[in-house]
């Protein structure tokens, strides 16, 4: 009788004599699964806005802190500096485990560490008469930041795992929208607190942590990235064969009609019969090599450089990784020139206040209508157009004085930016294997942080020698560069940078 399926280059398949009925579809199940991935962003969303809450509350009154102790500008500097670089260091290595299945530990257990190191210093200025020692708070810090550092690795390949590809802007614009909020309202609540108690702004941040772990928690999804077609996706570039070994052997033996996954069946591996020629016995197989110390670190090595491997490697990760970090580095020049620049006029820290409040609000705003446009517009032409409306608006502080004018134009920034932040995030995101989320997100993070960790003092060196208005210019100048770049490599690679599987956003 013949096949009613198609060839499909193995064996045919005979068909049943009776028909099967075919399978209905689950609609409840669909539902189900859908308000399970609905939940999980939100979720997810709530997790980010209560660690940015409580991160931007604690923070801003860090160095308060520091400085109502006693302790001098250095040693606040010195605290924010290896905080920072902490976080720069680890976040490609944790990202590992938790491309590697242990995403969801890695946060959970991250946000419960990072609440224990806030609690204590909460407990410590409340029972050690305000006064803890520099070592608890430099442990704390560096324990919070390490575990910060940890979760953040491990966050940014979650997106991907709970959204659709159509739906990635309205998560990622989420996310930008608790962002722009918790910098809104954390400064503001943080100082609240603090002028209430010292304590406070710690107890705040660790009960934001507790929030963010019960989030975890509770999400269904277990954030493990989907490894089934990995080999496809690497192109077995490492030699891998067939069954995904490194050395690129089939395990099968061709030969077995049984298909065992060794050539030998249990006869042959007991040796020859009684009285066969020892001569005849089959050789021996040799013991699985082992891997060298060289070797071991040699793989590690290859898998913390996966994710830049891929940056380097992929168009559309290139453009954003060039686009992020000239950008966060060029905002964080402008903002602490506006804060020198303040200074000398004679304003005090309530204007940079204002400054920091107009920008919050307005990045609140661009967040909240950036899912509405990325669906009206063309990405390209989008992200050309922000690149091009910065260059006016950092050109124009080289002339600003007052607060007002510095928050009108910061605000413009921020107004602006989240259309094209959205854009490139959720196409890096279609444009990054499942297993490699972490890596690639952390390559990306670390290079926009770094930049903007440098920023501050190369803006204060042109202020220092060459005047307020220098680094405004400068920075203008280097938003040409990126408008051009933009200009002639976003619409190529926005357009065909995805893979199919992308495709849709």
């Amino acid at each position: 009788m013949g096949s009613s399926l198609p060839e499909t280059g193995a064996s045919r398949v005979e068909a049943p004599e009776s028909p099967v009925p075919p399978v209905p579809i689950n609609d409840a199940a669909h539902a189900e699964r859908t308000s399970h991935a609905t939940r999980d962003i939100r979720l997810f969303w709530c997790a980010n806005a209560a660690d940015s809450l409580g991160s931007q509350a604690s923070g801003v009154v860090l160095p308060l802190l520091l400085l109502g102790l006693g302790y001098s500008p250095a040693v606040v500097g010195l605290v924010a500096g290896v905080s920072t670089a902490t976080g720069l260091v680890l976040g490609p290595l944790v990202a590992v485990p938790a491309d590697r299945g242990a995403r969801k530990r890695v946060m959970f257990w991250s946000a419960v560490v990072s609440a224990l190191a806030m609690g204590s210093v909460a407990v410590a200025l409340a029972v050690a008469e305000g006064r803890p020692s520099l070592l608890h708070l430099l442990a704390a810090v560096l324990v919070e930041r390490t575990a910060t550092a940890c979760y953040e690795a491990a966050a940014r390949g979650t997106v991907a795992l709970i959204s659709t590809p159509g739906n990635l802007p309205r998560v990622v614009a989420g996310l930008e929208a608790g962002d722009r909020g918790a910098l809104v309202a954390g400064p503001a609540l943080g100082g609240m607190l603090y002028q209430a108690s010292r304590a406070l702004p710690f107890v705040l941040d660790a009960v934001s942590y507790v929030v963010t772990a019960v989030c975890v928690r509770a999400m269904r999804s277990d954030l493990r990235a989907d490894r089934t077609d990995r080999t496809d996706r690497t192109g077995r570039a490492d030699g891998a064969g067939p069954a995904g070994r490194a050395d690129g052997a089939d395990r099968t033996d061709p030969a077995d009609p049984a298909g065992r996954t060794d050539s030998a069946g249990p006869a042959d591996r007991a040796g020859p019969a009684d009285g066969a020629d020892p001569a005849a016995r089959p050789p021996r197989p040799a013991p699985p090599a082992r891997r060298s110390v060289r070797g071991t670190w040699s793989a590690l090595a290859a898998e913390a450089t996966a994710g830049l491997r891929l940056v380097r490697a992929t168009p559309l990760l290139r453009l954003v990784l060039v686009w992020t970090t000239t950008v966060n580095g060029v905002l964080a020049a402008l903002y602490y020139d506006a804060v020198f620049t303040l200074q000398e006029s004679g304003h005090g820290g309530t204007p940079m206040g204002l400054v920091l409040a107009l920008s919050g609000a307005a990045g609140l705003a661009g967040s909240l209508a950036a899912p509405r446009l990325v669906r009206g517009l063309s990405p390209a032409r989008a992200v050309v157009v922000v690149s091009w409306l910065m260059v006016p608006l950092a050109a124009a502080l080289a002339t600003a004085g007052g607060p007002w004018t510095y928050g009108a134009l910061f605000g413009g920034f921020c107004l602006i930016m989240p259309l094209a932040t959205v854009i490139l995030q959720a196409r890096a995101i279609q444009g990054t294997p499942p297993e490699l989320q972490a890596r690639a997100g952390s390559v990306l993070a670390t290079a926009a942080g770094g930049a903007a960790a440098m920023a501050p003092a190369l803006s204060g060196l042109l202020t220092a020698h060459a005047g307020a208005a220098v680094p405004a210019l400068a920075c203008a100048g280097l938003l040409v560069l990126l408008a051009l770049y933009t200009t002639f490599g976003a619409t190529r690679v926005l357009t065909k940078g995805l893979p199919e599987r992308g495709r849709g956003a």
